[in-house]
């Protein structure tokens, strides 16, 4: 498994490379964003590992050009955890973050995940997975493709994952838990921020609004629940 690390920091690169490499991985190694784009370019790695606060190209631009030209799994590592800063990496196309400092082992647990989920992804159409409609949506998994009406919809792996598991259990509300652990596959781990940056992208994208939401409705302190869309009145 090939890795691209894009990391200032020497100290942190040293610990990260010998950390994927006693794994078995194939490591990459560049230490600011201008390299590690022509790195990505020329090693086409399975997975990259990037930092926010790289030199010459910030970690946002590298993680958006990256995204418009391929669906390579990104792993931002990012020093701050404030819901911005996770929401603008998710904007950016990132997959999952991690909060500097962070044990080696959850490194290695979200990087698990990351490339189980890029793989569900490449396997189609989906075992189990089957067509289905909530009023004006409907989600085909096949084609990971969602209609509202005659408007399709454009979503990441991530989201259509986490809309599909909503609208599979129409009407019920799943936890922030249980979200976490059928999208993520991260057990145990109660990842609100991350779960609310990409519920807010969903909602974005769908055109629903948080203060008046149509599909996806909070339940504060639990999780969320998806309801369709009533009919407008006579």
């Amino acid at each position: 498994m090939s890795i691209l690390i894009v990391e200032d920091d020497a100290d942190l690169l040293d610990i990260l490379c010998f950390t994927l490499r006693r794994e078995g991985h194939e490591v990459i190694a560049a230490r600011d964003g201008a390299v590690g784009l022509q790195l990505w370019r020329q090693k086409d790695p399975q997975l990259v590992l990037l930092d926010v606060d790289l030199p010459k190209v910030n970690g946002w631009e590298v993680c958006r050009q990256i995204r418009a030209e391929s669906n390579t799994p990104i792993l931002m590592l990012t020093a701050a955890r404030s819901d911005a800063d996770i929401v603008r990496g998710l904007d950016s196309g990132a997959d999952d973050y991690i909060t500097k400092p962070f044990n080696p082992r959850e490194l290695l647990a979200r990087i698990r995940a990351v490339l189980r989920r890029a793989k569900e992804a490449a396997d189609q159409p989906r075992k189990g997975w089957q067509v289905i409609t909530a009023g004006d949506l409907r989600l085909d998994p096949q084609w990971r493709s969602v209609t509202i009406g005659d408007r399709t919809v454009r979503l990441t792996g991530i989201e259509f994952k986490l809309l599909y598991e909503l609208v599979l259990h129409e009407g019920q509300v799943l936890t922030h838990q249980i979200l976490t652990d059928r999208v993520w596959g991260y057990e145990g781990v109660d990842d609100g921020s991350l779960l609310k940056g990409h519920i807010r992208n969903l909602r974005r994208k769908l055109d629903d609004d948080s203060n008046n939401p149509t599909y996806i409705h909070t339940v504060p302190g639990i999780g969320y629940t998806f309801r369709r869309r009533q009919p407008a009145a006579e």
